[in-house]
């Protein structure tokens, strides 16, 4: 619904108007946002998200060790992510170059390249980013406080880690058991994804 909306947009040479019709509140996306951070965190944790142009802003100063990111209201389904604060420069990197117009793996490239060297700085701890997304069918119901057809991924991020130093597998055993991804590498992380429904 949400890229068909975006596209008759375009259509009409994506005007202000419409491009301020198509984003949510400030209050709405950062009720949204805030649905994937632990509940006893949300009051102090930072929100981002986009203002009526659709650029990328901070909504709500936090205080605490969390970052959320809204739903981009530009694409399908519905995703809320929230991340340990070491990660930012890491995301804010990634968010850079894909403005730059830089492909996955062209950011994967360079973000690697610049953790070897020293120049992005990655966490020196285990961080954990936390998601809440659906596909086409997730509705958000902001009156409501509520999200349906979305599910919960944890991701831990402990950089240039491998299955040999972790003992974690590379592939996951069993439904929702975690493994680790992207082994050796800058983005190395474990993945955890409770089976749906759970």
């Amino acid at each position: 619904m949400k890229k068909e909306y975006f596209f008759i947009c375009l259509l009409f040479t994506f005007t202000s108007a419409c491009a301020q019709d198509n984003i949510p509140t400030q209050e709405e996306q950062i009720a949204g946002a805030l649905m994937a951070a632990p509940e006893d965190v949300r009051s102090e944790t930072s929100v981002y998200g986009y203002d009526k142009k659709g650029a990328f802003v901070l909504l709500k100063q936090g205080s605490n060790q969390l970052s959320c990111v809204a739903d981009d209201p530009t694409k399908d389904g519905f995703q809320s992510v929230c991340y340990h604060n070491s990660l930012k420069p890491f995301m804010d990197r990634g968010r850079a170059l894909r403005a730059e117009g830089k492909s996955a793996q062209e950011i994967f490239d360079i973000r690697e390249a610049e953790a070897k060297a020293g120049s992005l700085k990655m966490p020196d701890n285990p961080a954990t980013l936390h998601l809440l997304e659906g596909g086409a069918d997730a509705t958000y119901d902001p009156a409501g406080g509520t999200v349906s057809n979305v599910f919960y991924r944890y991701v831990v991020y402990i950089p240039f880690a491998t299955a040999e130093s972790t003992g974690l597998p590379t592939m996951p055993m069993t439904d929702g058991a975690p493994w680790i991804m992207d082994a050796g590498t800058h983005r190395a992380h474990i993945m955890i994804s409770p089976p749906r429904g759970n």
